[in-house]
């Protein structure tokens, strides 16, 4: 096979993981193959300023034979999830062949996924995708990129709240996110023991939400509360936009509703976790899951399969094809999923049952 050089960039928000697939592909591609690795800073932005990084496998800044990439969060690359992408496609694809390169292996949500497909159709690009995103949403893989991470991360949240809601009986209310599925907080509830998840695939009343904090504390004598909301509960969103145009975040709301509706007697607290969900280092499997991604992608290149998104199916990496994966994209909870009905049968409260 002739030298290649691969482009390799992160796009969307950071997540734990991303630096150990770069670390593979880096490793893989110049190790086994022999090709030339670039980096591009910023996503597309580096593609649109003809900026790359050489990405020699020995020329990370190895510290006494330790790779410094292995207690690195983020992305050594950089990152972008805003801007007008489509709106200057031109000058990105001219990038890519400005910069000679031969492929492009793009770690990013859906949403990056669909944007590079069409500037990989529009510029005739050969390009491979790795899954990436702490909501869990892409479709035709079992999991993705940074999830797992983020599980472990707002479980241990959860874990230390818990300790400060019974020192004072208090209900609080913790907002993780998830625009349009709820999986972070779903799993994440049950890792962590919540009394309620809200997500934003089923809904709920605050009638039924109260009531079942008021059992809690009558018959098992509970006296605090843990729920976990995702930050796309439909339901609240649309309550705060008729009732309270001007203010309150989903999850003010929501403990302000709980607060109101037992006249003061359940005391509620807001913690919305943000950024903190995205941060630190990536637990075992995404270290794991990063390096066979990373690795089964540099192999899509040298085989020439281009328009692939590498899968984690199983315990493993394999490729699928991208369209089907931008097609299908966002998956949601399914509301009859033996996740929620394992939630529900732990005496959590996940919604109304329909």
């Amino acid at each position: 096979m002739g030298k290649k050089r691969i482009g390799i960039l992160t796009s969307g928000g950071d997540c734990p993981g991303l630096n150990f697939a770069i670390r593979a592909v880096v490793s893989h591609a110049t190790l086994t193959y022999g090709y030339e690795v670039l980096g591009l800073p910023y996503a597309t932005q580096g593609l649109l300023e003809r900026k790359a990084i050489a990405l020699p496998s020995q020329g990370l800044s190895y510290l006494h034979g330790i790779d410094p990439l292995l207690c690195i969060g983020g992305t050594i690359l950089g990152s972008l999830s805003k801007g007008d992408t489509l709106d200057r496609a031109d000058e990105i694809i001219a990038g890519y062949t400005e910069l000679g390169l031969d492929a492009v292996i793009a770690i990013g949500g859906d949403g990056s996924m669909a944007i590079l497909r069409e500037l990989a159709k529009l510029g005739n690009w050969n390009l491979v995708m790795i899954p990436k995103t702490i909501d869990n949403d892409v479709a035709l893989t079992h999991q993705s990129l940074g999830f797992n991470s983020a599980v472990s991360t707002v479980t241990e949240s959860l874990e230390r709240l818990s300790f400060t809601a019974a020192s004072h009986d208090r209900a609080i209310v913790v907002e993780v996110m998830g625009r349009t599925a709820g999986h972070l907080a779903l799993h994440s509830g049950i890792a962590g023991g919540a009394d309620a998840i809200l997500i934003p695939e089923i809904s709920f009343s605050f009638a039924s939400l109260t009531q079942h904090i008021d059992r809690l504390r009558e018959e098992r004598e509970r006296r605090f509360a843990l729920i976990v909301v995702a930050e796309g509960v439909q339901s609240a969103i649309d309550a705060v936009n008729e009732e309270n145009p001007c203010a309150l975040s989903v999850s003010q709301y929501i403990a302000e509703q709980v607060s109101q509706k037992t006249k003061g007697k359940i005391e509620t607290r807001v913690t919305v976790l943000g950024h903190v969900q995205r941060g630190g280092l990536p637990s075992a499997l995404d270290r794991i899951m990063g390096s066979a991604l990373g690795k089964s992608a540099v192999d899509l290149v040298a085989q020439e399969t281009f328009d692939q998104m590498v899968a984690w199916r199983d315990g493993e990496a394999t490729g699928v094809p991208l369209d089907m994966v931008v097609e299908q994209s966002p998956i949601v909870v399914d509301p009859h999923s033996s996740l929620v009905q394992t939630a529900r049968a732990l005496g959590t409260y996940v919604g109304e049952v329909t």
